[in-house]
């Protein structure tokens, strides 16, 4: 008998599919303790084998929680996932960590986002978060600029990318979701989706998140697990910090830069290979790292044209050390 099989089986949850398979025959066991649940079992077969065909004409791989390389983390959940949908390679647990936000991330966030993820990507760490919109996507774009590895965990089936507009994005990482295939996106999914990005990873880091914000969630499972939580300081009066600010409150560590992460995290930093600037590019860089700035304000406070401003910004993006943001500014990478 597929495993697979009694694992789609309404009823039979992670705990009883594990004793079941514990038995050298299962089905008797199956028959006489769940006799409502054993009647669905040729269609649940049927089922298992769509799902195994499917998975190999995608290039997926369907990893049980009965399975040797079934993620550690995730089997320490209450309720885990008995199976997964995996396109990609999973991360190591202890080099992986999740970075979480709202939708509807403010300017700021966004842009800090990218520039956090890109830089523990480059330190080596893999990067996971729910391919959302906002500060999940800038999350995986961020990893994925910084040259390393970056992990979706999704609130739907992996031939059903949610949101559609994140189908390219979604070609160039690994893929997660334990919904089977043709499974699309319900409000009820992406609560169980945060629970495995929490499974996955060592920290979950909260950039911008409202108190009812999906994050606060996926840090809640976190704290249950033993993992690490750190938080993302934003005004006290933007409502959409008012979630971060509070697990700040309550014993989150305070992450301003990567290396914050790093170094609590007990990781060190790969060294930048030097760059040559001119000395209008170190000026215009000094500015950029003091802050984000509009070209105009650029060109007053170095005392050259705009004109000029907007070459050297292109010059210093070439290099690596700028980078264009919402509405008009530029900001230090």
């Amino acid at each position: 008998m597929d495993p697979l099989a009694l694992a789609l089986l309404p009823g039979i949850g992670p705990k009883r599919l594990l004793e079941l398979l514990a038995e050298e025959n299962p089905l008797p066991n199956l028959r006489e303790r769940f006799p409502q649940a054993a009647t669905g079992l040729a269609q649940a077969e049927r089922q298992a084998r769509r799902e195994r065909e499917r998975a190999a004409a995608l290039g997926v791989r369907i990893l049980g929680l009965w399975e040797e390389g079934f993620p550690e983390g995730l089997t320490r959940l209450p309720q885990p996932p008995t199976h997964l949908y995996v396109q990609g390679d999973l991360p190591e647990e202890g080099k992986a960590v999740a970075i979480v936000g709202t939708r509807k991330a403010s300017p700021w966030a966004l842009s800090f986002t990218r520039k956090l993820s890109r830089e523990l990507s480059e330190a080596g760490l893999c990067v996971v978060s729910g391919l959302a919109r906002g500060v999940d996507r800038e999350a995986h774009l961020g990893a994925l600029e910084g040259g390393g590895s970056t992990l979706g965990v999704l609130g739907s089936a992996l031939d059903r990318i949610y949101p559609p507009e994140h189908r390219e994005l979604a070609r160039k990482m690994t893929l997660v979701s334990e919904f089977p295939f043709g499974t699309g996106p319900k409000p009820e999914f992406f609560p169980r989706r945060n629970r495995i990005i929490a499974g996955l990873v060592r920290a979950v880091i909260v950039v911008e998140a409202p108190v009812e914000s999906g994050a606060l969630i996926t840090a809640r499972h976190a704290l249950e697990l033993g993992k690490e939580v750190l938080a993302v300081p934003g005004r006290p009066t933007d409502e959409n910090s008012l979630g971060a600010n509070r697990l700040i409150q309550d014993g989150a560590y305070p992450v301003l830069s990567a290396g914050d992460v790093l170094s609590y995290l007990g990781f060190s930093e790969r060294p930048k290979e030097a760059v040559e600037l001119s000395p209008e590019e170190e000026g215009l860089y000094a500015l950029l790292r003091q802050g984000e700035a509009l070209p105009e304000d650029l060109a007053q406070a170095l005392g050259v044209p705009a004109e000029r401003v907007l070459s050297l910004l292109t010059l210093l993006e070439l290099k690596g050390l700028a980078q264009a943001l919402p509405g008009g500014r530029y900001g230090a990478m």
